[in-house]
């Protein structure tokens, strides 16, 4: 689990990017659990965009992208969900104690 100061980082260091995946009509599935959980192997911290044509209640796929792939949910602002998950060989995010 995250503390507050930790979260506070996360979402300073996730500021200027950009969200890589979008979920859309569909909702979340299999596929995109997948590949999501490549991309936070890969980078640690990432953005998922939540598109408008989306049917379910936005917290509930922020939930659903965070246990579906085993990683934090650092924040939901707005229709942007940040997802955080230490990686296993390839650590580069150095969390404050």
């Amino acid at each position: 689990m995250l503390t507050g100061k930790q979260k506070r980082f996360l979402r300073a260091e996730a500021h200027h990017l950009n969200p890589i995946f979008q979920v859309g009509k569909g909702g979340v599935n299999e596929q995109m659990l997948r590949q999501i959980e490549d991309a936070l192997e890969a980078r640690e911290l990432i953005k998922v965009r939540i598109l408008d044509n989306c049917e379910e209640d936005k917290h509930d796929v922020a939930e659903a992208l965070a246990s579906g792939t085993n990683s934090e949910l650092v924040q939901l602002i707005g229709l942007t969900v940040v997802l955080y998950k230490p990686s296993k060989k390839n650590k580069r995010i150095q969390l404050p104690k």
